[in-house]
């Protein structure tokens, strides 16, 4: 007796682009575009994830390169001027606190 009897599905390119397009859209929920594919939501995830895919080139790839992160400047208060004795220089800026909070979820780490 044979337990998988069932055969993998097979997509075509196209209809992964359009999966992954429906993803796309703002507002829109993996599990309920693969719900609404008849689609299980681990195997969207992997095809944004880029596995299982065939590269297409089509709206999704502009879309994706547009939602990349992007380089924020940060602005630190100017140092003292150059003829100021270099001991003060070093005290006044170890009395600044520089503080680094990354979030992603509900996983929060804050470096000092």
């Amino acid at each position: 007796m044979d337990v998988n009897s069932k055969q993998r599905r097979r997509h075509s390119a196209e209809f992964k682009a359009q999966v992954l397009a429906a993803c796309a859209e703002p507002g829109a929920s993996v599990a309920v575009v693969a719900l609404s594919f008849q689609l299980n939501d681990n195997l969207v995830h992997q095809w944004r994830r880029g596995r299982g895919a065939s590269p297409v080139p089509s709206a999704m790839s502009t879309t994706v390169a547009e939602s990349a992160p992007q380089f924020i400047a940060l602005s630190l208060p100017p140092l003292p001027p150059p003829s100021a004795p270099a001991i003060v220089a070093v005290a006044a800026v170890a009395a600044e606190e520089i503080r680094l909070e990354f979030k992603r979820g509900a996983i929060g780490v804050s470096v000092m």
